[in-house]
């Protein structure tokens, strides 16, 4: 909202020396945002002079310019030969003369310089050039704006354009502040200053007849139970002169607050409506046909607005109709056939208040916000159209030589009830935090207008008609707040209660991703949607359809499911990567996989209301249509683990690789995780494991199959495991942060055991593991021998083992025991023999 300060001081007492900076501050304070200060960046001298008579010259160019002498006053140099190239003026034409040393908005400085063969001793102006406009139409001249004033006056101050207007933002609850009324009665509250307020008028002057011209509103189709109008007020004035000039007070005020004039008329309606904030329209009332009557659109109609364009209605649109159909977008814009032109004698004038949400739709709807729905979806003061109606008709009559009827007129409007608001009186100092005493309450509630009633330990408040916004006892604190000022607010940090911090899952997660991370990973975390068929490949062993959740609205078409795996999102990353030269890639990423049960139809079409807190079975209804959702871990190696160097060759990523990034996660996460051989769909068989916590099963690892890898557009090897990280942490139990070290020698002791080839190495060692005992301190495969001296459907497996004890040290014997023991169990449970 831009405020003229010379607007603004016609209804507070603003000091005369107040810079706009002042005024922008005490709004501040108030809870306004500062946006800016405007002016018409002139600088003088700038004076009305005279044109004492020209010689029009043709140019080679074909250009006719006029040779003018123009007196501009003794004290600015009496007669000046100044070049122009306007024809719209003539001799004896009092205009605004630009001195050498003014400068103009661009900026533009003035200077006396020579052309077409005269020196041109200043310039004269047009409004464009004044910037009170944004056409050219010629010299302004000031004859057309009903002036008359001494050759050499300031023009700056005679046309108002030494004003200037301060900008601020205006919240949307707070609509009342879009006029000059409401920032009015804000720089009141935040200085003190006397504020007359221009909605008080007396009855007496407002009457006017309510026959003689018809007004009804007919919503068959009303939103959230309220009618499209709740008022609609008309006056009409007759004998207007649309041709006479808008005053420059007007024009310049309108300027600044950032609307063109477009002629009196219509520059009076939206005059009226930055000082009330009450949306004003004007019809042309011999291009009506009949009354008026307020309606829902029906389907099909259409209307063209004043902006030119056709538009095709809805039947949620409020419209303005008379006998011959639509004439306007209610709250919205006019339309063309009834819109006040330079032929216009009589109008009618409307001031209405409309439904918020009508007119918000409508307005969004289009595509079409304007001045006046930007008020009405905000909140329009129900007791302000009268006054409205009344002031505009007022000023055409002053301004456009109209006369008010007094005999025909028409209204429309409901008793205004506005519902009291119990305020305990212990609330505000308890919700803002500031010992407030009763009697400042009180007073900020009536200062902002409220009226306050005391009942026991409490008060009743009525918020006045133009705050809307007030709806409960917590806006009623915050205005108390508001105006009381912010900085009484304490600063006080919350106190955290003891104990508490991560949870063990949240704790286990962030060990995870930062031993990733240490290891010279790259997290990289990616939208979690897919296709199907990337959940089936990679969900999946098989490949076979698997359940996936389908969004409703998904931001890409082409991939409009939730993911089941994280490798899909790893190998779009390293494709990205890939395409913008970073071929040698060490990737991870944590996140939610959706993992829908076969038959279960989740989400809902049940949307609970806003600012209520739903019931329990509201929440057990909105959490059963959620898919379970379970946090994954993954890693994707491709490219060079050692890049090519001299003496060095490149080495890159494999399998091994990828099973060094399991084991990274085991430890963090405090569990042990076996390896086995397994198949996959996406993966190259016989280079694809299953990984296992004891028996249960939290991922797999695996190089991707080349074809898998080519559809990606990935060329090189690529290496991924994926973990269900939930899963692990939640096998890994008690986590023993240290141990302590022995300080005694370890006794080592090799075996190999024959088993068949099918045997995974990792049963083999989980068996001497349980077998072996607490002596065991390490176990590691050093060997897989095929070949002559061991039977052809049989492998040889060597195992490197360490024993060692906290309390002595160990003998041979003891350590050979532990290791026969494991042995022992390695025969019972897979037939293993001690390779001879």
């Amino acid at each position: 909202m831009r405020v003229p300060l010379s607007w603004l001081r016609e209804y507070v007492d603003v000091p005369v020396d107040a810079a706009p900076e002042d005024v922008l501050a005490a709004l501040v304070s108030v809870g306004f945002e500062e946006e800016d200060v405007h002016g018409f960046d002139l600088q003088g001298p700038i004076v009305v002079g005279q044109v004492v008579e020209f010689v029009e010259e043709p140019q080679s160019n074909g250009k006719t310019i006029r040779w003018c002498q123009v007196d501009v006053g003794e004290d600015n140099g009496g007669v000046r030969g100044i070049v122009c190239g306007a024809r719209n003026f003539f001799a004896g034409d009092k205009v605004v003369v630009t001195l050498p040393g003014a400068v103009l908005p661009g900026p533009f400085p003035i200077a006396a310089r020579k052309t077409y063969g005269h020196v041109s001793d200043g310039m004269i102006a047009s409004a464009k050039e004044l910037g009170l406009g944004d056409e050219h139409n010629g010299i302004l001249r000031l004859v057309e704006l009903g002036l008359d004033p001494e050759v050499g006056t300031d023009a700056i101050a005679l046309l108002g354009l030494d004003d200037v207007a301060v900008e601020i933002n205006v919240t949307p609850d707070r609509g009342y502040a879009l006029s000059i009324r409401g920032v009015a009665r804000e720089y009141a509250h935040a200085t003190g200053a006397h504020f007359r307020d221009p909605g008080e008028r007396e009855w007496g002057e407002l009457q006017q007849p309510v026959e003689g011209f018809a007004v009804a509103v007919d919503d068959q189709a009303p939103i959230r139970g309220r009618v499209g109008a709740s008022e609609f007020v008309v006056r009409i004035v007759r004998d207007v002169d649309p041709t006479k000039p808008t005053p420059p007070w007007m024009v310049a005020r309108l300027t600044l607050a950032g609307i063109r004039s477009l002629g009196i008329l219509i520059d009076i309606t939206n005059y009226v409506m930055l000082e009330l904030g009450n949306p004003i329209h004007g019809y042309d009332l011999d291009r009506l046909t009949g009354g008026i009557t307020v309606r829902r659109a029906h389907e099909g109609e259409k209307l063209t607005t004043l902006d030119g364009k056709e538009r095709a209605l809805s039947a949620e649109d409020l419209l303005i109709t008379d006998e011959s159909g639509p004439i306007g977008l209610a709250g919205v814009m006019g339309g063309g056939t009834t819109e006040m032109t330079d032929a216009t004698r009589n109008v009618l004038i409307e001031a209405a208040v409309f439904d918020t949400v009508s007119i918000a739709r409508t307005a969004r709807r289009h595509k079409l916000p304007s001045e006046a729905s930007k008020r009405f979806e905000r909140g329009v003061d129900p007791l302000i159209p009268f006054i409205a109606a009344r002031r505009v008709a007022d000023l055409m009559v002053e301004y456009a030589g109209g006369t008010l009827d007094t005999a025909v007129g028409g209204a429309l409007f409901a008793d205004v009830h506005i519902a009291g608001i119990d305020l305990p009186k212990a609330f505000v100092p308890g919700l803002i935090g500031v010992d407030y005493s009763d009697a400042e309450v009180v007073g900020a509630l009536e200062t902002i207008g409220c009226e306050v009633t005391e009942v026991a330990d409490a008060w009743v408040v009525i918020p006045p008609s133009w705050r809307p916004d007030l709806t409960d006892k917590w806006t009623l604190a915050e205005e108390v707040a508001r105006i009381h000022g912010y900085d009484r607010i304490p600063s006080v940090l919350p106190v955290p209660p003891s104990g508490r911090g991560l949870t063990p899952a949240q704790a286990g997660r962030r060990r995870v991703a930062n031993a990733l991370a240490a290891a010279g990973y790259t997290e990289t975390p990616s939208f979690p949607f897919t296709t199907a068929e990337q959940n089936d490949l990679h969900a999946s062993a098989s490949g076979e359809h698997l359940p996936s959740v389908k969004l409703a609205n998904p931001l890409d078409g082409q991939a409009p499911f939730l993911r089941r795996s994280l490798v899909p999102g790893l190998l779009q990353v390293a494709h990205r990567n890939l395409a913008r030269g970073f071929g040698d890639l060490a990737l991870f990423e944590t996140g939610a996989v959706f993992l829908p049960e076969p038959g279960v139809v989740y989400g809902t079409d049940h949307v609970p209301p806003l600012a209520v807190r739903p019931d329990a079975a509201t929440l057990a209804a909105l959490d059963a249509s959620i898919p379970p959702q379970r946090r994954h871990v993954a890693v994707l190696l491709t490219g060079h683990r050692v890049a090519k160097q001299p003496g060095q060759p490149a080495e890159a990523y494999d399998l091994g690789d990828a099973l060094d990034a399991v084991r990274t996660i085991a430890v963090a996460a405090g569990v042990e995780i076996s390896v086995a051989q397994a198949e996959r769909a996406a993966l190259h068989p016989g280079r694809t494991g299953v990984l296992t916590v004891g028996d249960v099963e939290v991922g797999y690892v695996g190089e991707v199959l080349p074809a898998v890898s080519a559809d990606a557009d990935l060329p090189g090897r690529v290496i991924v495991a994926e973990l269900d990280l939930d899963r692990v942490l939640s096998l890994a139990g008690d986590r023993v942060v240290a141990a302590s070290l022995s300080g005694y020698p370890a006794a080592t002791q090799d075996v190999s055991l024959v088993v068949p080839r099918e045997t995974p190495a990792s049963a083999v060692r989980a068996a001497l593991v349980a077998g072996a005992g607490e002596l065991l301190e390490s176990l590691r495969l050093v060997d897989d021998y095929r070949g002559p001296g061991v039977p052809d459907d049989a492998k040889s497996l060597t195992f490197a083992l360490r024993f060692r004890a906290p309390d002595r040290t160990l003998t041979a014997a003891e350590a050979t025991e532990a290791k026969l023991a494991g042995v022992a169990v390695a025969a019972a449970r897979l037939g293993a023999a001690i390779r001879e």
